[in-house]
């Protein structure tokens, strides 16, 4: 195979090589093109985009991509600032982009592994965490909801304010279920199923399931129904006139349903929002102040690593533990017993 030269255009990434999709049938670029979510090749492209940029700019190969062109490109991004992970995710695209061409991975080069190993460990810092949204906070940001809606037309006969119907079952669903906003972005109306006991949601694609395994989340009856993520759904599905498609999606100034389902980076904005309305800082918080909320208020409960794993579907405990914050480093500390 012929090396690109810094001049030529960027490689399209997701595609096999050239010789690879003459041998396709219809039915395996089918399967091909399935073979990555979306969302994971839009990050891989802008990235890669940015290092053929930079080769290209410094007279450099990017495919197959000379090692010390890499440890270039990295040398001059961990200097500009860019964070570890970051840095990170630009060799993934590097990495993706040879093995969609059948090339040998650089970054498994001494020099890159060397310089990327030195970049690790004096950039290292904490991870950025989302500020956890969890009772009695949530509480007052579900109380902030807005409950009417009316315009000069209907000031006299004011109606159901459908956003605010929507944000809190947005949260409360998002914290009880532990869900991920790209969870909460995807859930359709047929992925939840009655229960006794309350819903269960069937979410057949995670950040963490990428092959369609079916993996269960319980959506259990409130004993508070103003705090009940049952109650706050179906209220919110009714009054919407949801009964297919998108459970969350967006609302227009006019107070109606859009049909479309909400972007994952809109439920940041509704979070954010939410938080403001309660009159809080929403500095911090996000989407997944909902995942982090719900490990640290049921680990501050006495829940197990083992039971919250069972419901945020994580594979180990260690991943459970970064969201252990703050607040339960006082539980059962022999610091606050000194006497002293």
């Amino acid at each position: 195979m012929s090396i690109v030269q810094p001049d030529q255009p960027p490689v399209a990434l997701g595609e096999l090589a050239a010789g690879d999709q003459e041998q396709l049938s219809a039915a395996e670029a089918g399967y091909a093109a399935a073979a990555w979510a979306p969302n994971t090749l839009r990050g891989y492209r802008a990235d890669w985009a940015e290092f053929t940029t930079w080769c290209t700019q410094h007279g450099r190969s990017s495919l197959p991509a000379d090692p010390a062109a890499i440890t270039g490109y990295l040398t001059q991004l961990a200097t500009a600032g860019a964070k570890v992970g970051t840095i990170s995710r630009r060799l993934s695209a590097i990495k993706f982009a040879h093995r969609m061409h059948d090339l040998p991975d650089p970054t498994l080069n001494a020099r890159v592994v060397t310089v990327w190993e030195g970049i690790r460990r004096q950039l290292a810092t904490p991870p950025d965490q989302s500020t956890p949204l969890h009772p009695p906070v949530l509480f007052d940001v579900l109380d902030s909801c807005p409950t009417t809606w009316s315009t000069k037309r209907t000031i006299a006969n004011p109606e159901t304010d459908l956003g605010g119907l929507r944000d809190r079952a947005l949260l409360l669903v998002g914290f009880v279920a532990a869900l991920r906003r790209s969870e909460l972005a995807d859930l359709n109306v047929d992925e939840l199923a009655d229960h006794e006991l309350g819903l269960v949601a069937s979410l057949r694609h995670s950040k963490t399931n990428q092959h369609g395994n079916l993996e269960l989340v319980v959506l259990p009856f409130g004993t508070n129904p103003a705090h009940c993520p049952v109650t706050a759904l179906r209220t919110w599905l009714s009054q919407a006139g949801i009964t297919e498609g998108p459970v969350f999606r967006g609302i227009t100034r006019g107070n109606r349903v859009r049909p479309g389902r909400l972007h994952p980076e809109s439920i940041n904005t509704i979070v954010q929002r939410a938080v403001a309305r309660a009159g809080l800082d929403p500095t911090g918080y996000s989407a997944h102040s909902h995942r982090a909320g719900f490990v640290t208020h049921a680990h501050l409960r006495g829940a197990s690593d083992r039971a919250i794993m069972h419901q945020t579907r994580h594979r180990s405990p260690a991943s459970v533990g970064t969201y252990v914050r703050v607040e339960s480093a006082w539980v059962n500390n022999a610091a606050t017993t000194l006497g002293i």
